[in-house]
């Protein structure tokens, strides 16, 4: 049930149609959209025969299924890809497929190259050819993630230790370098470096990663100190080089910087007051949204049954208006042109009348009509034929049916009507006492050959529509 009837894969904002099959949105779309008439495929392969008007798909006929679209987004599923073991429910999966670790995605640089996502960051690093950029200090070719650390270099502690960390091993620049390095880490906690030892999946390291910023911001500023206790060893180290008053200045720097994380640490705790706040009325919201859902269902629910009561109540009247009482019965059939081309393509094999009486607690018959024939007069002739009904009072009457039978094809100028009758074959099981819904239809195959039907001589057919009239003696 949650598969599609057009594409057969996993529905994808399910609507549902009259007949009681489901599509997809899109697929019903494409149906209609190149296929004039499109009637229910699931409909044609369980039985061609009880094709009816509910087979006919509309995208007005069709309702969106939000019952069957909840559970499957609720489906526990797993990710296929290799190497991947992520599982969830359906409603999470479109996220994780844009985020799976395993994956292999094309290189955005342009190189060419398709690499698994958690190891794209190393292919930057050492193996991507168009990641190269040439450091404005010292002139050499460099990774970009390096000279984006250089950079950073230049801007917080100025040109002299930028030349420096070009030329000698600094832990300062290792450490800046493994930083970013982790920054595209899908494995660990993008604030490791500093100290955090969190890792996991994807998804939980951004639930880590919001919940934990105040901790975060913590761990920043212990190692801003720890950074400033290495700037001033590593100063003393490069005094030859290094001016006294570039020394002086980059402490400064330091001071200034560790305020400003001090600083934004509080902002951050107050943030996360809001955000927990905040995280609780989305709760709240949820809650009321999952029992308006629910509400919505059952409202739903209620007027589907209310609609199939409303559409029984309907055939009722039908056929109390149509039904007759005194072994007469005229049936009037429209739109014989296009009923006509459906029994000849097999859409349609044939048509039933309304039921109809022979008394007002006698017999219920009614009428089946083959517009292309049907028997030794399929192709050539319109086949009518006679079908007995189970009814109300069949207790009531003598069995077999002994009635004369006359059926009349009416000239609409009253010129030359198509007259046969029989009388019943009292072996025949078709006019036995019912057991099922109607016995075996029983008539005649070769009532008019259809060149006559169409003949402009006769008005057999007068405004794409014939009349059918039946006698019971």
């Amino acid at each position: 049930k949650y598969l599609c009837s057009n594409c057969n894969n996993i529905l994808k904002k399910a609507l549902q149609t009259l007949c009681g099959h489901r599509y997809c949105s899109a697929c019903l779309t494409w149906i209609i959209r190149n296929n004039k008439n499109a009637i229910c495929q699931k409909c044609k392969e369980e039985d061609p025969n009880t094709l009816s008007e509910e087979s006919l798909l509309a995208e007005e006929r069709a309702f969106g299924d939000a019952a069957i679209n909840k559970e499957i987004s609720e489906l526990k599923v797993h990710c296929v890809t290799p190497g991947c073991s992520w599982s969830g429910i359906m409603k999470d999966f479109e996220e994780h497929q844009s985020l799976c670790e395993y994956a292999l995605i094309p290189c955005h640089t342009g190189c060419g190259h398709v690499v698994m996502r958690k190891r794209l960051a190393d292919h930057l690093e050492n193996g991507c050819a168009n990641n190269v950029t040439v450091c404005q200090q010292c002139q050499r070719s460099l990774p970009s993630t390096e000279c984006q650390v250089r950079t950073l270099f230049l801007q917080i502690c100025g040109p002299v230790l930028h030349n420096l960390s070009c030329h000698v091993p600094s832990l300062i620049f290792r450490a800046l370098r493994e930083y970013l390095i982790f920054l595209t880490n899908k494995d660990g906690c993008c604030f490791s470096e500093v100290g955090c030892s969190f890792r996991g999946s994807k998804e939980k390291l951004k639930e880590h990663e919001k919940s934990a910023v105040g901790a975060h911001m913590l761990l920043l500023l212990q190692h801003m100190r720890q950074l400033k206790g290495t700037l001033c060893s590593t100063a003393k180290a490069a005094r030859a080089v290094t001016p006294q008053a570039e020394l002086n200045k980059l402490e400064n720097k330091l001071h200034v910087f560790e305020n400003i994380v001090a600083v934004l640490n509080k902002e951050v705790e107050s943030s996360n007051m809001e955000i927990m706040a905040f995280r609780r009325q989305s709760e709240l919201d949820q809650n009321i949204i999952r029992g308006l859902e629910l509400k919505i269902s059952e409202l739903h629910r209620c007027l589907t049954q209310k609609d199939a009561g409303l559409s029984s109540l309907h055939k009722s009247l039908l056929f109390s208006e149509q039904a007759s009482y005194d072994g007469i019965f005229l049936w009037k059939i429209t739109d014989v042109g296009r009923k006509l081309q459906d029994s000849v393509t097999g859409r349609t094999v044939g048509l039933y009348s309304p039921a109809f009486y022979t008394a007002k607690y006698g017999y219920k018959v009614c009428l089946r009509v083959y517009l292309n024939g049907d028997g030794t007069g399929k192709g050539t002739h319109l086949s009518l034929f006679f079908v007995v009904m189970k009814g109300d009072y069949d207790a009531l009457l003598p069995w077999p049916f002994r009635h004369k039978v006359t059926f009349m094809l009416l000239d609409q100028n009253n010129r030359e009507h198509v007259i046969d009758a029989f009388r019943p074959d009292l072996t025949s099981a078709s006019f036995q006492r019912p057991v099922h819904d109607m016995n075996v239809a029983s008539g005649c195959p070769m009532f008019l050959p259809l060149a006559k039907l169409q003949s402009p001589r006769y008005a057999y057919v007068k405004e794409d529509t014939l009349f059918l009239k039946c006698i019971i003696e």
